[in-house]
This record gives structure tokens, sequence and C-alpha cells, in this order.
């Protein structure tokens, strides 16, 4: 009975000379919490870098200028292009319109080097084509081919708009499986539709995914006025036909 009386009364003991608990929540407490770990998360998620720009990094090292000079009878007619190193040969992928007929052929490196190029393969039907430079850079660095893509996905085009060089626009790839006509009357099909910005000097640049994987190679754009400008429509090849003209299957 002792025993039984010494525990209760130490226990209540206790009891009374126990220290207060934590104040109970509010809801003040609560939303100001949620709020404090809102604040938390836009502030690392603004200190990440953009998709986009991870995207050009990734694809800076392999993007080459492509230039174009042919001798006609009404005189000289300069051109200019975009295309990627695919292999650790430093072919370069590009579109075969911006090389087809052309009397010489310049590449130029993100390092600045240029040189003198010839077409390894042109496939006009796919309007694609594949270029040896003479001289590579002292690091060739090809770019990452990606897979397929879906309809809504983000894509970066990459290229030399208007001789702007190395400029990246954002879109969405609109639509697959697209056929257009060009001017030549020929018809190239299974392409990929997308709505990033694409003007003459976009050609045969790299379309990426939010990776900068290659996803396929800018052809053209549409524009019912028949002049060269961006409408909100472009076109570009899949890098799964791409890249398999140039050797190179996608991974």
């Amino acid at each position: 009975m002792l025993v039984v009386l010494l525990v209760a009364g130490g226990g209540l003991a206790f009891a009374l000379t126990r220290p207060p608990g934590p104040p109970a929540l509010t809801q003040r407490d609560v939303d100001a919490s949620v709020r404090r770990g809102l604040e938390a998360y836009s502030e690392q998620q603004a200190a990440e870098p953009a998709d986009a720009t991870l995207a050009h990094r990734a694809i800076e090292p392999s993007l080459v200028v492509v230039s174009t000079r042919t001798t006609t009878s009404t005189g000289t007619e300069e051109g200019t292009g975009a295309g990627v190193v695919v292999n650790e040969a430093g072919t370069v992928l590009t579109a075969d319109h911006v090389v087809a007929g052309a009397g010489s052929i310049t590449v130029q490196f993100a390092d600045g080097t240029s040189s003198p190029a010839r077409v390894l393969t042109h496939q006009p039907e796919i309007d694609i084509a594949t270029l040896v430079p003479t001289q590579l850079p002292d690091t060739v660095v090809p770019a990452v081919l990606g897979g397929g893509v879906q309809v809504g996905a983000p894509v970066f085009a990459v290229g030399h708009p208007l001789g702007l060089t190395d400029s990246l626009s954002a879109g969405v790839v609109s639509a697959l499986e697209r056929t257009v006509t060009v001017p030549d009357g020929r018809r190239l099909q299974h392409l990929i539709q997308f709505d990033a910005a694409v003007n003459p000097g976009n050609s045969g640049g790299p379309l990426l995914d939010r990776s900068g994987h290659v996803v396929g190679i800018v052809t053209g754009l549409a524009n019912p006025t028949d002049q060269a400008l961006f409408v909100g429509i472009g076109f570009a090849v899949p890098i799964a036909t791409a890249g398999g003209a140039a050797g190179s299957p996608p991974h």
C-alpha cells in the first residue's frame, strides 16, 4: 500500500511541477509556415537555370555556321544556314537546301575555327545533307542525338536567323507527321511541326528537347504570304530520319 501511495504521490508531484507544453498551433501559424515554404521554393526555382538555358549550354559547343557562295550569271550569291556536329570526326549535319548547288561551303565552329567543307552525302527527298570540314577545331564536341517527341513537348530552335548567330527560340511541338511541299515541288514527309520562331539562317540548325538533345533538324517554315518570314509554323526533320542519314543513330 505504501508503494502505491508513493508512486501516486510522485506522479502528482510531477504533474504539478512539469513545465508547460508548447502552445497550440493556430491557423495563423499554419498559414505563415506554408507561406515561408512557398517563398523558399520560389527562391530555389528562381536560382536554378531555365530549361532553355540548359539546352543552349548543351548544344552551343556543337553548333556551326554554314556559309555558302555561288557564282551565277547575275553575280555572286551568298547564303547562311546552321548545322550541328554529330560525331567525333567532325561531320556536320545540316539541311540539304542550305548547301545544294553551292560553289563553295565554309563552316565556322563554336570556338571560331573556320574551314572549307565539302558535301559528303545529300538526300534532297528528306532535305538532309552532311558536310566534311577540311580543318577541325582542337576539341570536337558532338551533339547528343535524342529520340522522338510528343505534341505539346517543349522544344528549342537554335541557329543564325537573319545573320544573328547563335540565337535560341522556344516553343512546343505543335503536330507530328506533317507533309509540306517546298518551292521546287518536292514533298517532305513525316516532319515535326513546332511554333518556336525560325527565320532564314535557322535552316539546318538543331531542334532541341529540354535536355539539349537534338530531336530534329530545322528544314523550313510556313508562310501564307510566300515571304521567308516566320508566322508561327516551323518544320523539322525528325532526328531518327536525319541522324540515320548521317550514319549516327539516335541514343
